[in-house]
C-alpha cells in the first residue's frame, strides 16, 4: 500500500510538472521562430571532444534492476565512445551511482544524494545549473542524460537522451506576436538555460516514478518468494513432525507388544 501511494504521488508530480515544461518550450519556440540568426552557446553544435553525462540513480537498494540497468547502459556507452577519462565528465544523482563510479575511480564533477521521495527543483538546482553552465563555458561539447524512463509500474526503460546542444529544429514553432523587453534575444538568452534545467527536473520526476515502480515490483516479488518459501518450509516441518510422531507411536506399540 505504501509503495503504491508513493508511486501514485510520483506520477502525479511528473504529470503536474509537464505543463510548465511545455509552456516554456512554447515561449522559447515562439521567440526562436521570430528571431533570425539565433546565436546562443546552448544551440551551438561543436566537434565533440569531451562529453558530459548526467546520470540519475537512487539512494537506496531493493529496487530490482533499476540502478543496475541504467549504470550498465552508461558503462556500455562510455566504453564504446571514449578511450580515456579525459574525454568525459559525470554528474551523478543518487548514492548508488556515486558509489558505483567512485569504486571505479571515474571522474565525477558534481554529486547529489539524499533526495526526498518527492524532490523539488531546489534539491537539484546546483547540479542542473553546473551541468548546463559547463556546456556554455565549453568545458565539454555535449551533455547527455541517463535515467529510467517510466512506462508503467512493471516496466522501466533505461534511456540516453541528448540534452545539449538543444535541438534548434525542435524549438522552431509558430510565431506569436509578443513584445519582449529588453529584446527577444535577451529573453531567449535567459530562458534557454531554464528550459534545459527544466528538462533535467522533468527527467528526475520520471525517474522517481520509475524508482517506486521498480521498488513495488521488487518487494512484491520478494514477498511472493518469501511466502512460497514459508509454505514449503512449513510443509517440510509438518511432514517431519508427523514422521517423528508416527515413529514414536510405532516404538510405543512395539514396546507394548514385546511386554505382552
Amino acid at each position: 500500500m505504501v509503495g503504491a501511494a508513493k508511486l501514485r504521488r510520483a506520477q502525479e508530480k511528473a504529470e503536474a510538472a509537464r505543463p510548465y515544461a511545455d509552456k516554456l518550450k512554447e515561449v522559447v519556440s515562439s521567440i526562436a521562430a521570430g528571431t533570425q540568426g539565433i546565436q546562443h552557446p546552448m544551440l551551438a553544435k561543436r566537434p565533440v571532444k569531451k562529453t558530459g553525462y548526467l546520470v540519475i540513480t537512487s539512494d537506496g537498494g531493493l529496487k530490482g534492476g533499476y540502478n543496475a540497468n541504467v549504470l550498465r547502459k552508461v558503462m556500455q556507452v562510455i566504453n564504446e565512445r571514449h578511450r580515456s577519462a579525459d574525454e568525459y565528465a559525470l554528474f551523478v544523482i543518487g548514492r548508488k551511482g556515486r558509489d558505483y563510479f567512485r569504486r571505479r575511480e571515474m571522474p565525477m564533477v558534481e554529486v547529489v544524494t539524499e533526495l526526498p521521495d518527492s524532490p523539488t527543483f531546489a534539491n537539484i538546482k546546483t547540479i542542473a545549473y553546473k551541468a548546463v553552465k559547463y556546456f556554455e563555458e565549453e568545458q565539454y561539447d555535449e551533455l547527455n542524460l541517463f535515467y529510467n524512463e517510466f512506462v508503467n509500474a512493471i516496466t522501466q526503460v533505461p534511456v540516453e537522451k541528448r540534452l545539449l546542444p538543444l535541438d534548434d529544429d525542435a524549438l522552431i514553432g509558430e510565431t506569436t506576436s509578443y513584445e519582449y523587453e529588453p529584446s527577444p534575444e535577451a529573453v531567449l538568452h535567459d530562458l534557454l538555460p531554464k528550459y534545459a534545467e527544466t528538462l533535467i527536473y522533468s527527467a528526475l520526476l520520471d525517474a522517481k516514478a520509475s524508482e517506486f515502480g521498480a521498488q513495488m515490483t521488487a518487494m512484491g516479488s520478494a514477498t511472493k518468494n518469501a511466502t512460497k518459501m514459508i509454505n514449503s518450509l512449513t510443509l517440510s516441518y509438518n511432514r517431519a513432525r508427523q514422521a517423528a510422531i508416527t515413529q514414536e507411536i510405532s516404538e510405543i506399540v512395539a514396546g507394548a507388544n514385546a511386554q505382552a
